[in-house]
C-alpha cells in the first residue's frame, strides 16, 4: 500500500538550517584570509611574497609561511596604502599584475549549490507527498487508479455466482481482443455497460475480472472522485480521463458508485449550474466524442439505477445494461468454493448444506463468513474448518456476537425461553414456514436476548397469502406465549411486531391482498431498487382510504395473533417442556423439537 507523507512547515525550516550551515562551511574553507597592510609590508621586506595581483584599492596575492617550502604558498589580502607600491615591489623582485582573479567559481560553490541541493530536497518532498498535494497543476488531472495488462491478477475463474452477468460480458472481451471480428459485418459494440446490483453482489470483481480477461489496461476511480468544491475541476478531470484512455486504447475505464456523479439533473438546490452537473455534462459530451473502434469500453457500477440522470441510460451511452443480482442457492455454493480455496477445511464439510443455510447472502457476505470461520477454528486451536465453525458463523452475521457473560436474571431469562419456544412452535404447527433449525437464549448483539433460527429449504421468489399470514402468526408467537405463560407482555417483542406490521402492510398497500381495498397499489412508485433508504413515504390518497388501511393491517395483526394464542394453548404442555429444556441446554436442534411435538401427539392418540 502507497504511504502519502503529510507536509509540514518543519521540512521547510530543516532545508534552510542545512543551507545555510552549508554556505558557512563552504565560505569559511574557501574564504581568503585578509592581513594588515603593515604586515604585507613586513613580509615585503621578509622576502616572503611570492607573486600579487594590484587593484585600486585592493592587494591580493601568495606568501610564504615559516617553515614552509615553495609549494606551501597561503593566498592572502590586504587593503592598498602605499600609491606607489610598484616601485618597492621591484625593488624586492616581486611579480606583480594589476588585476585580482576571479572569484565566479568560489562564488557559486558558495551560493549557487546549495541553492539547487535546495529545490532538489523540495522537489523531492513535494514527490513524496504525492500528486494530490503537488501543487495546483495537477488539480485538473483526473484521480484514476491505473491497472496494467500485467498487474490484474483477476479472471472470470475468480468470479462465480453470477454467470448471466458474465455471460453478457464475454461480447465486450471477444471485442477487445478481435475487434475485426465485429467491424466486419458492421457491428458496434456498445460504449457503456452499466452493471446494476445489491451492494456486495461483486460489480467491481466482475469489472476487474472483465479487464483480466481482456488483457487490456484498466482505469479504475470512484464517481465521487470527479466532484470537487472548486468548479471546472470535475469536469476538467473527465476530460483529461478520457484524453488518457484513448492514449492507451484498447483499454477499460471503471466508475464505481455512478450515482455519485450520474445523479438526475434538475433536482438539487443549485439547479443547473452546479459542480456535478458541469461535470455530468461533460461526462456526456464525452461519451458521444469518442469512437467506439477506439476500443475504450466504460463500465460503471451503481446500487441506485432509478436515481441515474436519463441521459446516460439511453442508447449511445450506457447502451446495456447487466443485472449483478443476489446470488441463488448454487450460486452460493459457487461462491463459497471460490472463498474456500485458500482454507483449509474439514473433509466432511457440506458446503451444499452450507449454502443453504445462507439465504439472501450475498459475495462479500460469504466472504465474510469464510473468514469468520476460519478466524473461530484458530481461536478453538483447531487445524482444519469445520462444519461447526461455518454454523457458527453463520448464527454470528445474522444474529451477531455471543454475549455468554451477560448476567440475566431468572424471571428474564425464562421470559425469554418460553418467547422463543413459542416463536418455534407456532411455525413447526402451520404450513408454509420456514424450517426451525436452532433455538437459543444465549444473548446475542447489540438488543437480541435469544432468537430462533429459521432457513428455507429452497429458494423462494414468490409468496402465496397464506404464506405470509402465517409468517404474521409465527412472528406474533412470542408476545403470545408469554401472555398465556404469564398473564403479562413484555417488551421482548418489540422487533417482532415491527416485522409483522412491515409484512400486514405490505399485504395490503403493494400486493393487492386485502378484501376490503382490492386490487390496487397504494405505495409509493418510485422506490430504490436495492437499497431501503428508511424515508418515510408520501401518501397519494385520500385520509378515508389511510383510515381504512389502518384498519386492514390491524385487522391482519390481531387475527394472526389470536390464531398464535390458540396453537400454543393447544400445545401448552410442549411449551412448558421445550422452555424447560432450552433453559436447561441454553440451544436446542429444530429435530428435538419436534421429537418433543411428535411425543406429545403420540401420547394423545
Amino acid at each position: 500500500m502507497k504511504k502519502h507523507h503529510k507536509f509540514s512547515i518543519w521540512y521547510i525550516l530543516l532545508g534552510i538550517w542545512f543551507v545555510i550551515l552549508l554556505q558557512n562551511y563552504i565560505a569559511s574553507t574557501y574564504a581568503v584570509p585578509t592581513i594588515p597592510y603593515s604586515q604585507f609590508i613586513t613580509l615585503l621586506q621578509q622576502g616572503k611574497i611570492g607573486e600579487v595581483a594590484i587593484s585600486s584599492n585592493q592587494i591580493q596575492g601568495k606568501y610564504k609561511p615559516p617553515h614552509t617550502g615553495p609549494q606551501g604558498a597561503t593566498e592572502f589580502k590586504t587593503v592598498r596604502v602605499d600609491p606607489n607600491l610598484s616601485a618597492v615591489l621591484q625593488n624586492y623582485r616581486v611579480v606583480f599584475k594589476g588585476e585580482i582573479e576571479s572569484t565566479l567559481l568560489r562564488d557559486v560553490i558558495s551560493w549557487i549549490f546549495p541553492i539547487v541541493l535546495f529545490v532538489g530536497v523540495w522537489f523531492f518532498l513535494m514527490k513524496r507527498m504525492g500528486g494530490q498535494q503537488a501543487g495546483f497543476m495537477t488539480l485538473g488531472k483526473n484521480k484514476a487508479k491505473i491497472y496494467m495488462e500485467n498487474e490484474l491478477n483477476v479472471n472470470f475463474n475468480d468470479v462465480a455466482g453470477v454467470d448471466e452477468a458474465k455471460q453478457e460480458l464475454v461480447e465486450v472481451i471477444e471485442f477487445l481482443k478481435e475487434p475485426k471480428k465485429f467491424t466486419e459485418l458492421g457491428g458496434k459494440i456498445p460504449k457503456g455497460i452499466l452493471l446494476v446490483g445489491p451492494p456486495g453482489t461483486g460489480k467491481t470483481l466482475l469489472a476487474k475480472a472483465v479487464a483480466g480477461e481482456s488483457g487490456v489496461p484498466f482505469f479504475s476511480l470512484s464517481g465521487s472522485e470527479f466532484v470537487e468544491m472548486f468548479v471546472g475541476l470535475g469536469a476538467a478531470r473527465v476530460r483529461d480521463l478520457f484524453t488518457q484512455a484513448k492514449e492507451k486504447a484498447p483499454c477499460i475505464i471503471f466508475i464505481d458508485e455512478l450515482d455519485a456523479l450520474g445523479k438526475a439533473r434538475g433536482v438539487g438546490m443549485m439547479g443547473g449550474h452546479d459542480e456535478r452537473e458541469q461535470t455530468l455534462n461533460q461526462l456526456l459530451v464525452e461519451m458521444d466524442g469518442f469512437d467506439p473502434k477506439a476500443g475504450v469500453i466504460l463500465l460503471a457500477a451503481t446500487n441506485r439505477p432509478e436515481i441515474l440522470d436519463p441521459a446516460l441510460l439511453r442508447p449511445g451511452r450506457f447502451d446495456r445494461h447487466v443485472l449483478v443480482d443476489r446470488p441463488d442457492k448454487k450460486g452460493r455454493e459457487e461462491i463459497l468454493r471460490v472463498h474456500l480455496r485458500n482454507i483449509k477445511t474439514a473433509p466432511d464439510l457440506d458446503v451444499e448444506k452450507l449454502a443453504a443455510m445462507t439465504p439472501g447472502m450475498v459475495g462479500a457476505d460469504l466472504a465474510n463468513l469464510a473468514n469468520e470461520a476460519a478466524l473461530l477454528a484458530v481461536r478453538r486451536g483447531k487445524t482444519v474448518v469445520g462444519m461447526d465453525e461455518f454454523s457458527e458463523a453463520v448464527e454470528r452475521i445474522i444474529g451477531g456476537l455471543e454475549k455468554k457473560n451477560r448476567l440475566i436474571n431468572p424471571a428474564e431469562r425464562e421470559a425469554v425461553a418460553y418467547h422463543e419456544m413459542g416463536h418455534a412452535l407456532v411455525a413447526l404447527s402451520l404450513p408454509g414456514t420456514d424450517p426451525v433449525q436452532k433455538i437459543s437464549i444465549i444473548p446475542r448483539g447489540i438488543a437480541a436476548l435469544g432468537y430462533t433460527m429459521q432457513v428455507p429449504t429452497e429458494d423462494r421468489f414468490l409468496m402465496k397469502k397464506t404464506e405470509l399470514i402465517n409468517k404474521v402468526a409465527s412472528l406474533l408467537g412470542g408476545r403470545a406465549a408469554e401472555e398465556i405463560i404469564f398473564g403479562d407482555i413484555s417488551t421482548g417483542a418489540h422487533n417482532d411486531l415491527s416485522r409483522a406490521t412491515d409484512i400486514a402492510r405490505s399485504m395490503v398497500m403493494e400486493y393487492g391482498m386485502s378484501d376490503k381495498l382490492g386490487q390496487v397499489y397504494l405505495s409509493r412508485k418510485s422506490r430504490p431498487l436495492f437499497l431501503d433508504t428508511g424515508l418515510q413515504e408520501s401518501r397519494e390518497f385520500s385520509e378515508a382510504t389511510a383510515e381504512l388501511i389502518d384498519r386492514e393491517i390491524k385487522a391482519i395483526i390481531d387475527r394472526e395473533y389470536q390464531k398464535a394464542i390458540a396453537i400454543l394453548q393447544d400445545k401448552k404442555q410442549v411449551l412448558t417442556r421445550g422452555a424447560k429444556l432450552l433453559l436447561e441446554k441454553e440451544k436446542i436442534d429444530g429435530e428435538e423439537l419436534q421429537a418433543l411435538i411428535d411425543e406429545e401427539n403420540a401420547n394423545r392418540a
